[in-house]
């Protein structure tokens, strides 16, 4: 079954004004699917990189290579093609800028790649495709962001959803071949999976030392989700030199495995801790890589539910926003008095929305009092900056509990909002 994605509609509004467009993110998270999709409803050129001889042509003769067809062509896999490739769509779009030439798609981050991203800069336009979230598999728009800053009593209220159920969306996963797929098989095609990004996209596209260590290093970030990024403990965790993690951490962030959240600050926080948060960019491949199921993490007392959970939450989240488009930055919080808060969502005109996120089913003002103490530092230093902050949980409650605070199911990230609020 085709799973609509919210991106498409942005996809479309991309072609039709800028003369490139760009679509990055991890390897079968659907950017193929969407591409052919988009393509053949505007009567353009498919082609792949993965084929070896259309990329030895278009290696050979990049010019005659993409000037064969009219109209839109799409390359997938654009970073298989090399600068000279990428040099002569510039050389085209530069002579007839015309929108909606080419459709690019790639495995690797298109922003941590200079001569890509130089080449085509002010002709491109980058879009995120993630993994299914929970609300494309359930058809229903992304939560309404603004909302949350400037209507927070409208918050949706969640559907029905049990923690072991939690656990089960949570190691499923959202890649879009295995959402449907039997959980017996899904431990084969996530070991294929992580053969097929370590073999291919790490270890041929980059200079990869100590090739033996990166299965110990992607396990390691599996049980490091929804901590704070600590080269050292890595490296002595791992035996090997910070130079080499540093590496191993760039290349999982070029492929879309990790994402780091920046540390959160204004002036007021000059004792914030700097570091970056790290999450495993979807929760199945975290839980395959840590060998749990839902069943050990369903219990109240099972260990390592809470970082998974979080995580969980904040790709939800991610994925919402990206493929949104909403302009809204993702951040954590820590001090040195030991105040943390797991995600911060900052819009650009510097209103705060703080968001916890707990595997209690039962929750109370208590899991909140971190997010209190920035509503009322915020309010003193800048009022108006503050304007909601949530908890959410595994339980059904849906409460308002103090000034501006708030109890949430974590399924009120995939629950339309109300008919008052649209």
């Amino acid at each position: 079954m085709l799973i609509a994605r919210h991106l498409h509609h942005r996809l479309d509004q991309a072609l039709d004004a800028f003369r490139v467009v760009m679509v990055h993110g991890p390897r079968q998270s659907g950017k193929t699917t969407l591409a052919c999709l988009v393509t053949e409803r505007r009567g353009g050129t498919y082609t792949t990189l993965d084929d070896d001889a259309t990329r030895e042509a278009a290696l050979n003769d990049p010019i005659t290579f993409l000037s064969e067809t009219d109209g839109l062509l799409t390359v997938d896999e654009i970073q298989l093609g090399g600068d000279r490739l990428v040099r002569a769509i510039k050389q085209l779009v530069d002579t007839d800028p015309t929108p909606g030439r080419f459709l690019l798609t790639g495995s690797t981050n298109f922003l941590t790649v200079p001569t890509i991203s130089e080449s085509l800069a002010g002709r491109v336009r980058v879009l995120g495709l993630w993994p299914l979230s929970e609300a494309e598999l359930v058809g229903h728009p992304p939560c309404a962001f603004d909302r949350w800053f400037d209507q927070p009593a409208r918050f949706g209220t969640g559907l029905p959803t049990l923690r072991s159920r939690y656990m089960e969306l949570l190691c499923r996963g959202g890649y879009p071949e295995i959402v449907s797929m039997d959980p017996l098989l899904r431990d084969d095609w996530y070991s294929s999976y992580i053969e097929t990004v370590t073999r291919r996209d790490l270890f041929e596209l980059a200079d990869i030392r100590r090739k033996r260590a990166f299965p110990s290093l992607l396990l390691w970030v599996a049980a490091a989700t929804a901590t704070e990024v600590n080269i050292t403990r890595a490296a002595n965790d791992l035996d090997i030199d910070h130079s080499t993690v540093m590496s191993y951490l760039e290349w999982l962030r070029t492929v879309f495995l990790i994402q780091e959240l920046p540390s959160w600050s204004r002036n007021f926080t000059s004792r914030a801790v700097r570091r970056s948060k790290l999450h495993v960019t979807d929760t199945g491949l975290a839980a395959n890589l840590l060998g749990v199921g839902p069943e050990m993490l369903a219990p109240a007392t099972a260990r390592g539910t809470g970082p998974l959970l979080e995580t969980f939450a904040v790709n939800e989240i991610s994925r919402q926003l990206t493929a949104s488009g909403s302009r809204v930055g993702m951040f954590h919080y820590r001090d040195h008095q030991k105040r943390e808060i797991g995600l911060i969502l900052e819009r650009r005109d510097g209103a705060v929305v703080a968001v916890e996120v707990k595997a209690t089913a039962s929750p109370t003002l208590g899991h909140l009092r971190h997010v209190q103490w920035l509503r009322d530092k915020l309010d003193s230093v800048a009022p108006g900056t503050f304007r909601a902050g949530v908890l959410l949980h595994t339980g059904p409650q849906s409460l308002t509990v103090g000034d501006r605070l708030h109890l949430r199911p974590i399924s009120m990230l995939w629950s339309t909002p109300p008919e008052s609020g649209r």
